[in-house]
């Protein structure tokens, strides 16, 4: 099992830019893949992001790519989610998730390992 705990949420105008950090604690980070997921009132979680555990493969949700940027540092145990020209439309709970030795993979339940969440409200 990993730890994990988001941060960087936080209420920002649209058009604005925010980075979300995960930092994993627990076990050998580098053998994780990692997904930022997200979750509106009255909506299904849905995956914006993730990469494979070996960094190489990413995945982005079609709405997403361009904006949104997903990142890891081993060293740091920190995965990032760089989110740039924000709508009110990406206002959701952003989740953190893991998986051991897993690819970019966008479907929840194949993730282990959750976060809490970090609020993150788009005004317009």
């Amino acid at each position: 099992q990993v730890d994990l705990v988001e941060s960087g949420g936080g209420l920002v105008q649209a058009g604005g830019s925010l980075r979300l950090s995960c930092l994993a604690s627990g076990r050998t980070f580098s053998d994780y893949a990692l997904g930022w997921f997200r979750q509106a009132p009255g909506k299904e979680r849905e995956c914006v992001a993730a990469i494979s555990w070996s960094g190489i493969n990413t995945y982005y949700l079609d709405s997403e790519e361009g904006r949104f940027t997903i990142s890891r540092d081993n060293d740091e145990n920190t995965v990032y989610l760089q989110m740039n020209n924000l709508k009110p439309e990406d206002t959701a709970v952003y989740y953190c998730a893991a998986v051991a030795f897993g690819s970019a993979w966008f479907d929840a339940w194949r993730y282990t390992d959750w976060g809490r969440g970090t609020q993150v409200t788009v005004s317009s």
